[in-house]
């Protein structure tokens, strides 16, 4: 997706440096929602003895917190670019 979306972002003035660290922390949210959160089976393989949704509800938090995480990266661009010279 990358290579679809970097030219419309140099476009709009968005640094590449932000729009790869936008798109890790995406990624790291697409890790572990549930119900296809590839982190989420490799959890769950360590205990086998916990049901698979008892650990959906464990990282509902985890989710939360990257959502609002993204949510501040992307109003505040400043987070990421302040060790890039100018």
């Amino acid at each position: 997706m990358v290579p679809l979306i970097l030219p419309v972002a140099l476009r709009y003035g968005i640094d590449p440096v932000h729009l790869g660290i936008i798109f890790v922390a995406n990624m790291q949210i697409g890790y572990i929602t549930p119900p296809v959160g590839m982190n989420l089976f490799i959890i769950n393989s360590m205990d086998r003895e916990t049901p698979m949704l008892e650990t959906y509800k464990a990282v509902g938090f985890f989710v939360a917190s990257d959502i609002l995480r993204v949510i501040l990266l992307v109003a505040l661009p400043a987070i990421t670019l302040f060790l890039l010279p100018m």
